[in-house]
């Protein structure tokens, strides 16, 4: 939970409302009722609420920020050390006047007082963060990504802890300045791999 919860307030405080939304909701929808639930139900609608807003879609941000109000109103102001507080009172300002996201930023989601960055994730959370930055992106290859993360877990379990794709993974997450040139760096240890795994398996047609 808590590295899933970094994961999306990560991608939320770079500006990727949509992707915080994705590292949260399977979590979600297999939480039973309680706290933790309407946390995620909450911020899962707080961060849609935003997305609409920045697109201007008044009628929507209106009914989500109420909406996500409601999930969060008796959670404590610093659940699970965030600061659901100032997300209700984000929320309360939205719903009056979504207009407002033009006049100011959204604030930081922070945890335990801190506001949470790529470069804080651990790497569990890195893994759930890369596919949804390329998909947020729209200038990467999601299927790349995902393959990559998957060398990189296969790697790691096996006790290679200096390999390329665990690398170039975390720096694709955690570098957004040089992102571009760490895909295709990436890019191409992925598509080696392919090839070296499809000679492999001609060996045994």
């Amino acid at each position: 939970m808590e590295s899933l919860l970094r994961a999306g307030i990560a991608a939320y405080n770079a500006g990727y409302y949509h992707a915080a939304h994705d590292a949260w909701e399977d979590r979600w929808l297999e939480l039973e009722e309680g706290h933790d639930e309407r946390l995620l139900h909450g911020l899962i609608q707080f961060t849609a609420a935003v997305h609409h807003a920045h697109d201007r879609n008044w009628e929507g941000a209106v009914g989500l920020a109420e909406s996500a109000g409601a999930y969060l109103r008796e959670l404590p102001a610093d659940y699970r050390g965030v600061n659901v507080g100032t997300v209700r009172e984000t929320l309360s300002t939205l719903a009056s006047d979504p207009e407002v996201i033009e006049r100011r930023r959204p604030p930081e989601l922070r945890v335990d007082g801190r506001a949470v960055e790529f470069t804080d994730l651990d790497i569990g959370a890195v893994w759930t963060v890369a596919p949804l930055l390329a998909e947020a992106a729209e200038r990467y290859d999601e299927a790349t990504i995902d393959r990559a993360v998957e060398y990189a877990r296969d790697d790691l379990d096996a006790g290679e802890e200096g390999s390329p794709f665990v690398t170039f993974v975390l720096d694709f997450v955690r570098d957004a300045e040089n992102r571009g040139i760490i895909y295709q760096r990436l890019s191409q240890h992925v598509d080696r791999r392919r090839s070296r795994e499809r000679d492999v398996e001609g060996l045994f047609e």
